[in-house]
């Protein structure tokens, strides 16, 4: 797909108002609402994760490379709709039960939504009928966010009660270890907002 320049280096710097600018003239000029996606706003957002996995860039420049990100997308998901744009998949995310922080679940999210993720944000404090809802509503894969040592034993409750739901479960915060993710039998587990877009991937079979 062809690449805007324009709408590309202002996702990746964060121009909230110049990528919603860009997108609406795109989309005046009749350009592929999926194109405008696919080709340069989701290569932004795998740029600016690129270079956080090489230490280039820090949460805050992810951060607003996301929410200009998300000024692109509020003029495009409904045109998306009624394209019949599918996104890779739909997965669900949520802080864990008793863990009210939500700054890295809220960058997982927009991080995955940059990938082309349906995301359900579930909010923080989630119970297991949470998320067990999530994978009702058709989330093919539920993400557990936890940044207190406190709380991350209810990881092990929530893969416990999703057991046979047919749903992948990658868990991931602060405390959070791979070693911590195979003792309780999550599917995946990532250390970042990055990798957990990457762990998504390869856990639900759309890896390159």
């Amino acid at each position: 797909m062809a690449k805007n320049e324009a709408l590309f280096e202002a996702v990746l710097k964060g121009k909230r108002k110049d990528v919603a600018e860009i997108v609406q003239q795109e989309v005046d000029k009749g350009t592929n609402v999926a194109e405008i996606l696919m080709g340069s706003m989701v290569p932004a957002m795998a740029e600016i994760g690129d270079r956080f996995s090489r230490n280039e860039a820090y949460v805050p420049e992810m951060l607003i490379a996301a929410r200009a990100m998300q000024a692109g997308l509020n003029i495009l998901d409904p045109l998306l709709t009624q394209a019949g744009h599918k996104p890779l998949a739909k997965v669900a995310i949520g802080t864990v039960k008793g863990d009210l922080h939500d700054i890295g679940k809220n960058l997982v999210g927009m991080m995955l939504k940059g990938a082309g993720f349906e995301v359900m944000d579930l909010g923080v404090d989630c119970d297991i009928e949470k998320y067990k809802e999530a994978v009702e509503n058709g989330a093919q894969c539920v993400l557990l966010s936890a940044l207190l040592t406190t709380t991350m034993p209810y990881m092990k409750e929530v893969v416990s009660g999703l057991a046979g739901c047919g749903a992948k479960i990658l868990i991931g915060g602060a405390p959070v270890t791979q070693q911590y993710a195979d003792e309780i039998g999550a599917d995946g587990y990532s250390n970042d907002a990055n990798t957990a877009v990457k762990a998504t991937k390869v856990v639900l079979g759309l890896a390159a």
